[in-house]
């Protein structure tokens, strides 16, 4: 058992201390906002992610997980720190670390020991160095007997089964100028039983940069595909199955749609181009990547209008907000920039999701109407936008869906349904990159 301290209480901090509370070790999750501390002492979770309520009560009730704003309280006796905050995105894409140094800066002050501290957080490459001269500096200035190393393990959960991917890891990877540092660190992951890559701090740094790139890639490669398979009359979603055969390929995230979101992918795309550019190079396909990701919002607006003939004073019904399913997490969600979009062009916008609905009140235009049910959503409406594929709304009854609506009109931004049953129904359905039904 080891005793961790994981600062920042987001989705990967969270997860990550919680997750190592229930491999039996001692930990303290540490944030400097008061109201989300307290929240989480009464088992209120800042974010949404399935089963991790759970988990987090059961460590919390058994001693093994504590929650604190005091540095003082959770950093001298840790064996292991975690560096879990924020980078938030600047406007010329660069990553902000602020919250970083803070953290660096605040961790120098209560070392005791040896303790290593690892950074968790995506950060830009060269991040472990800074973070490293950060506290060598504030210990050389007040002459302490701490000792330190620092090591860079990327984290790869996805929102919506980040549990799953912390239990069942496809690799641990490991960066420092200490291998016997990061030979500890991957005695934490230990009982995970995964694959576990040790290599230099920057060369970590850039794996998970690397990793969220080339998958954001292969997103926007599909979707620029299915573009072309509406204007060729060809289906994409057969297109993306007969090369998900070939090994070389696979047939993860071939899934055309309104692209990606979230934190990560469009944050850290940004971010390695505005590295490149730094580097004085120039990144023209991740360039491209984030060009046809925009696009392909875009292009769906647009579908919307070739259908409609016009979507002023039309009323459209938005299933699903969040950028992805299984999360309330809106940040650069496909429906943000259509929603936007619409309400500028004059359209009535009514919406409904199973769990972003807090989250959209505060991202959303003032003129959206929030609805209590996909039903709700439907009625009276010109056309519906499928713009996050729940499970809610496979199960829908689309018969009643379609005596609700004004119109038959479904716009299919994720390829949920299959053009074929909406046919028998007698809905005009579009998808992306697939033959209409008229």
């Amino acid at each position: 058992m080891s005793s961790i301290c994981v600062i920042g209480t987001g989705y990967v901090g969270l997860v990550t201390g919680t997750c190592f509370a229930d491999l039996g070790n001692e930990v303290t999750c540490l944030d400097i906002d008061a109201a989300k501390i307290e929240g989480l002492k009464k088992g209120i979770l800042p974010i949404y992610e399935p089963g991790l309520e759970e988990i987090v009560r059961r460590n919390y009730e058994a001693g093994r997980l504590c929650f604190t704003t005091s540095y003082t309280e959770a950093v001298p006796n840790a064996e292991f720190i975690f560096i879990a905050v924020g980078t938030p995105q600047g406007e010329d894409g660069s990553a902000d670390l602020t919250y970083v140094e803070q953290a660096a800066s605040q961790i120098a002050k209560h070392l005791a020991g040896h303790t290593i501290i690892i950074n968790k957080s995506t950060v830009p490459i060269g991040t472990g160095d800074l973070v490293a001269g950060i506290v060598d500096r504030s210990l050389n200035g007040n002459r302490s007997t701490a000792t330190f190393s620092v090591v860079s393990n990327p984290e790869f959960l996805k929102e919506g089964s980040a549990i799953q991917d912390f239990q069942h890891p496809d690799r641990v990877v490991l960066g420092s100028t200490n291998r016997q540092a990061a030979e500890q660190v991957a005695e934490l992951y230990a009982p995970l039983s995964a694959p576990v890559i040790i290599t230099d701090l920057r060369t970590a740094e850039m794996i998970k940069y690397a990793s969220n790139a080339i998958l954001a890639t292969r997103i926007s490669f599909i979707n620029e595909i299915a573009q072309m398979c509406e204007a060729l009359s060809a289906d994409v979603k057969v297109v993306a199955e007969g090369m998900g055969y070939d090994k070389r390929i696979g047939p993860q995230f071939l899934q055309a749609g309104i692209g990606y979101g979230g934190s990560c992918f469009p944050k850290d795309v940004k971010a390695l181009a505005h590295m490149a550019e730094q580097s004085n190079l120039h990144p023209q396909l991740l360039l491209a990547v984030m060009d046809i990701n925009y696009d392909a919002r875009r292009f769906f607006v647009q579908k919307i209008e070739r259908t409609l003939g016009s979507v002023a004073n039309r009323v459209i019904g938005v299933w699903g907000l969040a950028f992805k399913p299984n999360t309330d997490d809106m940040r650069e969600a496909a429906s943000v920039d259509i929603i936007s979009l619409l309400v500028r062009k004059g359209a009535i916008v009514q919406v409904y999701d199973p769990v972003a609905m807090k989250t959209a009140q505060r991202v959303l235009p003032g003129a959206v109407t929030f609805c209590k049910d996909p039903y709700e959503c439907a009625d009276n409406a010109d056309a519906v936008l499928l713009l996050t594929e729940w499970n809610e709304f496979k199960q829908l009854d689309m018969e009643r869906v379609k005596g609700l609506m004004k119109k038959p009109v479904l716009l299919d931004g994720r390829n949920l349904y299959e053009p074929a049953e909406m046919g028998k129904l007698n809905f005009n359905y579009h998808s992306v990159g697939r033959p209409a039904v008229k």
